[in-house]
């Protein structure tokens, strides 16, 4: 090594390869720039809200998540950016060790879902009724349940009486809406076929049996049909999961080694440093 480094004190030697540290920069770059979006879309869907409604559901709101995880993107990728631009350690290492909770706290998310897995079912079925009662309280909330009950097919949590549970839809006197004992539009059986398209097919229908109601709506509630899903598409999801890990993986890989590589030239200089006065040097 001291050979090496003594042959390299009169050129523009470095052990910090070009290659590696504009890979990584470019990486952070790109997922810097994503977190940028989804800031900017989140502060707009929460922005454009009415104003009585903006501390309605923080719980469930979409527009919330959207911007809590763009901005922890946003931080993270910032340290990735300027920290392998400007050699920075600290920077570096903070990105990595930022990169590696992440990574550990999805893999025990997906571990303790997979062992406690009622309690996860208890969990988001906890998360739903909650988006069930703020159905009307948030745009952006009603339709993404919109969206979940037709493409799987429900209607409501556990069934379609469920939606007794919001101001809206429950069946009590006092309730005057006109959506009373009804249920959304997404929840209603709707044929390619018809030319008319009936917006109030479920209107009333929570007075109806499960046989007569099925006749219009899906009366399957989506926790059952999620399920269902998960399970017939565990490749995929196994899919998803990996391309998500493989970023990461990637940008620690990345970072570890421009780290180390950083350290190496230090040891250059310093050495470089302490022996300019040699003879030989």
């Amino acid at each position: 090594m001291a050979n090496r480094r003594r042959g390299a004190t009169d050129g523009d030697f470095s052990y910090v390869s070009r290659v590696v540290k504009y890979t990584l920069f470019l990486f952070n770059m790109i997922f810097w720039v994503i977190a940028l979006v989804m800031v900017a879309i989140g502060v707009y869907a929460r922005v454009s809200k009415h104003a009585e409604t903006v501390m309605a559901s923080l719980s469930v709101d979409p527009a919330m998540l959207l911007m809590a995880v763009g901005v922890l993107m946003f931080l993270i990728t910032f340290c990735g950016c300027v920290g392998s631009l400007r050699e920075n350690i600290c920077l570096l290492q903070i990105f990595c060790v930022f990169l590696i909770l992440i990574f550990l706290l999805q893999l025990t998310a997906g571990i303790l879902g997979f062992i406690f897995s009622d309690k996860a079912r208890a969990k988001v079925t906890e998360l739903i009724n909650d988006a069930v009662i703020h159905y009307r309280d948030d745009l952006d909330l009603q339709n993404l349940i919109d969206y979940g009950q037709r493409e799987f097919g429900c209607c409501g949590g556990t069934a379609f009486t469920d939606w007794q549970h919001n101001v809206y839809f429950n069946c009590t006197p006092e309730n005057r809406s006109r959506e009373r004992c009804s249920v959304p539009y997404s929840c209603c059986l709707v044929s390619k076929d018809q030319a008319v398209i009936n917006t109030m097919c479920g209107s009333g229908l929570q007075l109806q049996n499960f046989l007569e109601a099925a006749e219009l709506i899906h009366t399957n509630g989506c926790i059952d049909k999620l399920v269902d899903w998960i399970h017939s598409n565990l490749f995929l999801l196994g899919g998803v999961a990996l391309g998500l890990a493989i970023p990461q993986l990637v940008g620690i890989m990345l970072s570890q080694i421009m780290i180390n590589q950083i350290r190496e030239q230090i040891d250059l200089q310093n050495y470089n440093h302490r022996h300019q006065s040699d003879p030989w040097h």
